[in-house]
């Protein structure tokens, strides 16, 4: 039985959705024209401060719903009790998607970078950035094994990841596995692979995974790998950073 038009447009609807927490992060999301905020979520226990005024005000000016929650339902909302400060921000991001969506209507043509294990959020939010302001076609990354979206990547991605192509799947593994199935090339990129990078350039169907800070790409993602590509490097220098890496992989 397939699912109604009102039940799919309505999950459409919030697989679209990103709630963001913190004072600051809501305050300037809220006060951005270029963003859809939905819904802000206030703790009762909030005490009064001037950007609770200005984040209500703002709210008010622009016709957002404003919901009023106590203290443990609002950290059901926002994920984060110890960080929220009493406010969480829906907000509404059409470049979003998830995962079974993307595999459903699979393009012919495509390349997307895939973060296998990245833990630092400051390196994601800077891959953001560097994804969303290049020619992929988008980031894939896991439920399972990446860092959430927190106030420290929206600010390292410069709030680019309200805009940048987001893919988003409960498993990283088990989504480059269904993509493998499909016929697409994963490439793993490892300083002692034996490939040169650019000898990817004219597959029509590639994922690039990148890998953890310390340990790399997983040995479950390596083996699923139809290449293992290396970056040229000179004078010595046997890696790069991994925000840098998916810089020069998002741009070549």
């Amino acid at each position: 039985m397939s699912d109604s038009e009102n039940y799919t447009n309505k999950k459409a609807h919030f697989d679209q959705m990103l709630t963001i927490y913190g004072r600051n992060p809501v305050l300037e999301a809220i006060s951005d024209p270029d963003l859809k905020p939905q819904k802000l979520h206030l703790s009762r226990k909030n005490r009064s401060a001037d950007v609770l005024d200005e984040i209500k005000g703002w709210a008010t000016k622009r016709d957002i719903e404003i919901r009023e929650h106590d203290p443990a339902s609002l950290s059901r909302i926002s994920k984060n009790s110890k960080q929220d400060q009493g406010v969480a921000l829906d907000v509404t991001c059409p470049s979003h998607k998830q995962f079974a969506d993307f595999l459903k209507d699979l393009p012919d043509q495509f390349r997307l970078i895939a973060l296998d294990g990245i833990t630092n959020p400051q390196n994601l939010g800077m891959i953001i950035r560097s994804v969303a302001a290049s020619p992929s076609d988008g980031l894939l990354i896991g439920r399972n094994n990446s860092p959430k979206i927190s106030p420290l990547v929206i600010k390292a991605s410069a709030g680019t990841v309200f805009r940048a192509p987001l893919i988003q799947a409960e498993n990283l593994t088990e989504a480059l596995e269904q993509l493998s199935q499909r016929g697409t090339n994963l490439c793993v990129l490892d300083s002692q692979g034996d490939l040169d990078f650019e000898s990817a350039s004219s597959l029509k169907q590639v994922v690039y995974v990148l890998g953890n800070e310390t340990e790399g790409v997983s040995a479950d993602t390596t083996n699923l790998a139809s290449h293992r590509l290396r970056i040229p490097m000179n004078r010595g220098v046997e890696s790069l950073n991994v925000a840098v890496t998916a810089a020069l992989v998002a741009f070549g």
